[in-house]
């Protein structure tokens, strides 16, 4: 592999105790995002108080979590993961009327949804492929908010967001970022989206806890929410409990008292993998995918995952009995994700040629175990 990447190995201790191609259910951490962690849990464990310096490292931490996803920093709010997030976004536009999304979606999209009482409308998936034609307003069930991940967690279709941007109308565009920020550009205003959500412990490289949410500055000001908390509000330290003036940022999603810890990894990982660059972060994702996927069809493996424009990280590969094969791989130190079909492989920039190679002699051997036993 490239020197660079050999280099940036190195960030990762999890790198020398086994094969890590599971990002898409969780990625090892890199050694700046234990160290930011670490600090903070340093200063409460020795008793310095610190919440002005706590507050305001967690405003740049805001600001580098904007920066990876094209918004503005006051369109930022830490959440501990997904499923906080859309709940927050339901909580907003949920009364507008009906939501579609597609077949494949993750239930962290579309529960929150369904929970309330909305209508939720199912496009149809296409060997495997979310078809963007299915959601335009002409053919489409009737809407005001389209649902859908830029990377599928079940096949990793990777969808045009600008072109979902282009084409959602009237309606809004509420996006899951958690299987492609941190790996794949994303601009949220030039995609014209509404609101996204992303989780910290996948691709963003920033550990369990540390998600955010984005939402638009135009449903900040136009939306009301259900729900606030003591830091809702533009003057909390008055401590008044009869009248109020809400924050007109997302800092009033997040609501009480700051889990700081959470914030301090999310913009240590922004920072770590801008210093890297997303593009560059894309391009070798998809080349090691590239690599991996020829690597299995060689070795006649079935692929379900899409390639050409929707091809990701991931890589769904049809095996018997995945329960078994995940543990067969994991007993020789190799780490990806079952799933009903087969294993779900995932390519990140810290993965190596070498590694994928690890990884399909060890499905080879483990058809050949099978093989034995008929």
């Amino acid at each position: 592999m490239p020197a660079e990447w050999s280099d940036i190995r190195d960030d990762f201790p999890a790198m020398r105790r086994g094969v890590f191609l599971n990002a898409a259910g969780s990625s090892p951490t890199p050694r700046p995002v234990r160290e930011a962690v670490t600090a903070f849990y340093r200063e409460v464990e020795e008793g310095r108080e610190g919440w002005a310096r706590w507050a305001e490292r967690q405003e740049d931490a805001r600001r580098r979590v904007a920066g990876l996803i094209g918004a503005d920093a006051d369109e930022i709010a830490f959440v501990p993961n997904t499923s906080t997030g859309i709940n927050l976004v339901a909580e907003l536009i949920g009364n507008d009327g009906p939501v579609l999304t597609d077949e494949i979606e993750f239930p962290a999209l579309t529960l929150p949804w369904i929970q309330r009482g909305i209508a939720v409308h199912f496009a149809p998936v296409v060997e495997g492929i979310v078809r963007i034609e299915s959601y335009d307003e002409a053919h489409a069930p009737r809407a005001a908010t389209i649902v859908v991940s830029h990377v599928q967690f079940s096949n990793g279709c990777r969808q045009d967001l600008a072109a979902f941007g282009a084409l959602k109308g009237q309606r809004h565009l509420v996006v899951g970022g958690s299987q492609s920020v941190g790996v794949f550009p994303v601009n949220v205003h030039a995609a014209q989206i509404d609101a996204l959500a992303c989780s910290g412990h996948k691709w963003l490289c920033a550990g369990y806890g540390a998600g955010f949410v984005f939402v638009s500055k135009a449903l900040l000001a136009t939306r009301k929410p259900e729900t606030i908390g003591w830091l809702s509000v533009a003057h909390p330290l008055s401590f008044d409990n009869q009248r109020y003036e809400l924050l007109g940022t997302a800092r009033r999603m997040e609501l009480g008292t700051p889990a700081f810890a959470g914030a301090f990894a999310a913009g240590a990982a922004a920072r770590y993998l801008h210093g890297i660059g997303i593009e560059r972060i894309a391009q070798r994702v998809l080349e090691l995918n590239t690599y991996l996927t020829a690597r299995l069809a060689r070795e006649h493996f079935e692929i379900l995952s899409p390639g050409g424009p929707h091809r990701s990280g991931q890589a769904l590969c049809v095996v018997p009995q995945p329960e078994r094969a995940a543990a067969f791989l994991r007993e020789n130190g190799i780490f990806i994700t079952q799933k009903p079909e087969g294993v779900r492989i995932s390519t990140h920039f810290y993965n190596s040629e070498d590694e994928i190679d690890a990884c399909v002699r060890g499905l080879v051997e483990y058809r050949r175990v099978l093989a034995s036993e008929s």
